[in-house]
């Protein structure tokens, strides 16, 4: 571990970087590019009522994705898991995947990456 990420262990709210899109929001805590780790991604998605992510994959490294909040039909390649609060999926690296919201309330995902540098392919 780099001193600099020794000398900055707390990330501030106001520091963290939000991506806004017609679907909804990232919000991004811990990564390379915020420079507070050398080994994982980590952050929030939040998918609007009725919206969904673009189809993508990661060619560097494993997703995992927890529900906090709304229920999702999350898609891996070609199945379809319909998700709620707790339940967890694993995608492994290059396969498509993404995130549709089929409840009437905003859902809300932990979203955690192998890699400080993770790489999306895919219409974002």
């Amino acid at each position: 571990m780099s001193s600099e990420l020794v000398n900055k262990p707390v990330l501030a709210a106001s520091e963290a970087i939000t991506q806004e899109f017609e679907w909804g929001q990232l919000n991004w805590f811990v990564s390379a590019q915020i420079g507070n780790s050398n080994e994982m991604t980590l952050g929030k998605c939040t998918i609007k009522p009725g919206q969904e992510n673009p189809r993508h994959y990661h060619p560097n490294c494993e997703e995992i994705l927890q529900v906090i909040s709304g229920t999702i039909a999350h898609s891996m390649g070609d199945d379809v898991f319909e998700m709620g609060p707790g339940d967890t999926i694993v995608i492994p690296p290059n396969i498509m995947h993404n995130a549709r919201n089929v409840g009437t309330e905003n859902a809300v995902m932990t979203i955690a990456f192998s890699a400080a540098d993770r790489k999306t392919v895919g219409e974002f």
